[in-house]
């Protein structure tokens, strides 16, 4: 599990889990879902078996977005 404020080591086209964005964040997945549903989550994909993964690019992207808007 990551601590808030660790470095993360980043792979070029690494996916993620929910587990880890929540994680990430410290959030839990009840609120990362709900910012999904409202749309203010970062972008998805959705694999054949229904599970989420999240781009670190999208995700790095999203949380500049969110800096900006503060």
């Amino acid at each position: 599990m990551r601590g808030a404020g660790m470095a993360v080591a980043v792979r070029p086209g690494e996916k993620l889990t929910v587990d880890d964005v929540c994680d990430e964040l410290g959030v839990a997945r009840s609120t990362f879902y709900d910012w999904r549903q409202k749309g203010r989550g970062p972008r998805c994909i959705r694999l054949p078996n229904g599970s989420l993964r999240i781009r670190r690019s999208d995700f790095e992207n999203w949380l500049s977005d969110c800096e900006d808007a503060s």
